[in-house]
């Protein structure tokens, strides 16, 4: 084929005719080792209002695997216009992600090789289309690198778990599969892995434990965790392959049904009678509880030879396994001989306490910002309420008595205080009324919503004046509102329908701590905090009930309600993954956001203030159903019944291009962010009269993090955004659109063009007037009202010579706008 004619092929072509084929005459196999157009992310999730889209998914034209689940190299494929190099540095990119050393870029003529081992004599160089290496060439360069011996490469190259219905590891669970298995090859024993909730650490854990057994190196297996509803969930589901080779360190027998609706009777590896250990099992599930406890007799574990088990995993490893009085350390410390890998959303690091120290540092992380900006986790929106009783504090009145005829200390108390020492019952009627307001506002009462309160007595409490704000749907089912706390069988019976998305109740569920960790509550669109929250630890345990992404039932984002400054840990550097909106109402505003507020900015990863063309619509705003969607004699509380409480004056916060929050005025804020940028009014202007399109100066604004729409509704003034920079930032005298449009009018501008083209004009200058459009020549535009009566986008165009005639009419007619301004 001539070059003319292969310069003419699209990549597609390119891909198929000369890349394909190079790499299958290396040796490379087309069905297990060759995949194409490889999508590795979700794209993320962008919310505008109740506009909820997908971004682009990263996709990669090529990965080469040296076995399943084992990537070895990539290609990023051009056509023939490009250099032989010109996908190198995507490639590169997309390598550094996915955690894979060999980078080839090609248009067809052949390949550049990149090798980030850094083990060639070059790193970058040339190859000939019928040069490609082979897999064993890449194999043993990538053996080299790390250093495997023949026993360890055998452990590294062991199988995953490959599931009936083609579930497989995401990008970021197969590196941390595969760097946990290369770590233990070599001999690690305490490792540490960091997944931010809702990422599949469990399932990871599972494809670990799986090599590892596969291969023989490891023969018996522990799984720790400390919630019961834990280890059976993992159990009935990512475990279930390991089937009669599994039991659960229990005396309780239980029958659990599966997420297909089957139902499984858990096997137990303890007799109930002699609470001994049956050792003929090799994967072992356990609460530590159940093997340990105060008394010696507590302490089953101690059955056990120290070297009956060769790996342990301690899941949600922060609750306590790196303390060294902990329970749990004593049994990792009994059985010091296995290899323990610890799992984690959080890691804990405090004076008393450090995960790093007992495990190591972090083997893999994958935080909240990198699962939210792939599309796996889903984004929030925070509603901060404040409370004049929390911002203004309590002081009774000399000689006070409680509603039960305590007197109540003199002293000033406050937030920290409430429901911990003080019980308001206004308060906590207020909280349940802004929770209720905010479903109905949301045109969506049910929701999935979790009230984490101070303490049972507390969820009590709000469960009840929930249910008095909510009377007419408990009326229907008395389940729609429950507290689930450890001291209430009936509540907790009931966490299995809550998490289950199929089951309809309970919907608001009130809390303490019973819930704020482990449960896989997919579902779950609202949290509301009414306690607080020290510990940035259990504050992204909290987030993470919500993160979850459930397309089924188009849960896609969900909303934080703040009533105790919990989301100030927002602030704090170790907080990574930021809300999309930050929203404050006053007493007699609506308690969910307003939907015109732009996304928060991303220095990193900008999002544009509308959809852009490659974003897929996901959830659309018409639709209804996802709309945001010790004993004493004095009491351990003071309850205070009949005082009144209000919410104080609104205030909407708003984040800058750095993603910090902006607390001067929005005037001031966009002053100063514009003076910074343009040297003077004459800057300004000469940007803006040089311009073709006007929209394309906003649209850099608005992605720098200037609010200009909101900046306008302060203003209050009928202004175009150019009226309002000039004003705002320069001082200068402004014009109204109406006034602007005037004198466009005044100067009759339109003659030359024929009556259809300037009918077409006159509604274009109509609709800056009346709705400050700048984007007047985008042909788009068009398509709506009243153009579409008009004619077709096309016959419209055609009236002032084809598209690029109506642009130049169009900037044309700007010009007029601002004509004088410069």
């Amino acid at each position: 084929m001539t070059d003319l004619d292969k310069k003419s092929l699209s990549e597609r072509d390119i891909c198929t005719k000369f890349i394909t084929p190079a790499v299958k005459r290396a040796g490379w196999d087309e069905l297990s080792q060759i995949r194409e157009e490889v999508g590795f992310t979700k794209g993320r999730i962008i919310v505008r209002g109740k506009l909820v889209t997908r971004g682009k998914a990263k996709r990669a034209d090529y990965i080469l695997y040296y076995k399943p689940n084992f990537p070895m190299a990539l290609i990023e494929a051009k056509d023939n216009s490009h250099p032989v190099g010109g996908g190198i540095q995507q490639g590169l990119e997309y390598a550094e992600t996915l955690d894979i050393p060999f980078v080839f870029s090609s248009n067809g003529d052949g390949f550049v090789f990149h090798d980030r081992t850094g083990r060639s004599e070059q790193r970058e160089v040339e190859l000939a289309l019928n040069s490609f290496p082979s897999p064993e060439t890449l194999w043993q360069q990538y053996r080299a690198w790390k250093g495997l011996a023949p026993s360890q490469e055998e452990i590294v190259l062991q199988n995953y778990h490959e599931d009936a219905s083609g579930k497989e590891p995401r990008y970021y669970q197969r590196i941390a599969i595969n760097k946990t298995i290369e770590a233990i090859a070599k001999g690690q024993n305490r490792l540490l892995l960091v997944m931010a909730t809702g990422t599949g650490k469990t399932y990871t854990a599972f494809q670990i434990i799986w090599r590892l057994w596969k291969a023989g190196l490891k023969k018996r297996i522990l799984y720790l965790a400390d919630r019961n509803v834990l280890i059976d969930q993992t159990m009935v589901n990512d475990f279930r392959p390991f089937g009669k080779t599994m039991a659960k360190l229990s005396t309780g027998s239980k029958t659990i049904e599966r997420a297909d609706g089957t139902v499984v009777d858990l096997s137990l590896a303890m007799d109930k009678k002699h609470r001994r250990i049956d050792t003929s099992y090799e994967i072992y599930l356990g609460l530590y509880q159940a093997i340990t406890g105060p008394e010696e007799s507590d302490k089953l574990y101690r059955e056990l030879s120290r070297d009956f088990f060769d790996l342990i995993v301690i899941d949600e490893c922060h609750r306590g396994s790196a303390a060294a009085d902990s329970a749990w350390r004593e049994i990792l410390d009994h059985f010091s001989s296995a290899t323990q890998i610890g799992l984690t959303a959080t890691p804990k690091e405090t004076a008393y306490v450090s995960n790093i120290h007992y495990f190591g540092k972090p083997l893999f992380t994958y935080s909240l910002k990198e699962g939210i900006r792939d599309g796996f986790l889903a984004p929030y929106k925070v509603v901060k309420v404040h409370l004049d009783l929390d911002i203004a504090g309590y002081r009774p009145t000399k000689g006070e008595v409680d509603k039960y005829g305590y007197e109540i200390e003199d002293r000033i108390y406050n937030q920290k205080d409430y429901d911990r020492n003080l019980v308001i019952d206004e308060r906590t009627k207020r909280v349940a009324r802004k929770v209720t307001e905010f479903l109905k506002e949301s045109g969506d009462r049910f929701q999935k919503t979790i009230v984490f309160c101070v303490d049972v007595e507390h969820a009590a409490r709000m469960r009840q004046a929930l249910i008095n704000e909510n009377a007419d749907l408990v009326r229907q089912n008395d389940r729609y509102i429950m507290r689930i706390t450890g001291d209430d069988a009936e509540g907790t019976a009931q966490l299995g329908n809550f998490i289950d998305p199929e089951a309809k109740y309970p919907v608001i569920v009130t809390t303490s701590r019973l819930l704020s960790t482990g449960v896989d509550a997919q579902t779950c669109r609202v949290i509301v905090l009414d306690r607080e929250v020290g510990s940035m630890t259990e504050f992204k345990q909290i987030v993470g009930r919500g993160t979850r992404v459930h397309e089924d039932t188009k849960k896609y984002y969900f909303t934080l309600i703040d009533f105790r400054k919990a989301t100030n840990h927002f602030a704090d550097p170790d907080f990574d993954g930021e809300p999309v909106q930050i929203y404050e109402p006053g007493e007699h505003d609506p308690v969910a956001p307003p939907d015109d507020l732009p996304p928060s900015a991303d220095m990193d990863d900008p999002i544009p203030p509308k959809p852009a063309e490659d974003e897929r619509v996901v959830v659309d705003p018409v639709t209804p159903d996802i709309t945001i969607q010790p004993s004493s004699t004095q009491p351990r509380k003071y309850h205070i019944h009949g005082e009144e409480v209000s919410v104080i004056a609104e205030r909407v916060e708003y984040l800058d291009e750095y993603g910090k929050l902006v607390t001067e005025t929005l005037r001031d804020y966009t002053k100063k962010t514009l003076r910074k940028r343009y040297a003077g009014l004459t800057a300004f202007l000469k940007q803006w009269n040089s311009a073709e399109r006007k929209q394309a100066i906003i649209e850099e604004l608005e992605q720098e993090g200037l609010l200009l729409e909101p900046l306008a509704d302060e203003v209050g003034k009928d202004l175009d955004l150019f009226d309002l920079i000039c004003h705002v930032a320069f001082d200068q005298p402004p014009l109204t659109r109406r006034e602007r449009a005037e004198n466009v009018r005044k100067r009759d501008i339109f003659t030359k063009y024929g009556k259809q083209a300037r009918a077409v004009l006159e509604a274009l200058l109509q609709k800056y007037q009346d709705e400050g459009v700048t984007s007047l020549d985008d042909p788009q535009i068009l398509k709506i009202a009243p153009f579409d009566a008009m004619g077709t986008p096309i016959e419209l165009l055609k009236t002032f010579g084809g598209r690029s005639g109506f642009e130049q009419a169009v900037h044309e007619l700007q010009s007029a706008l601002y004509q004088g301004a410069a």
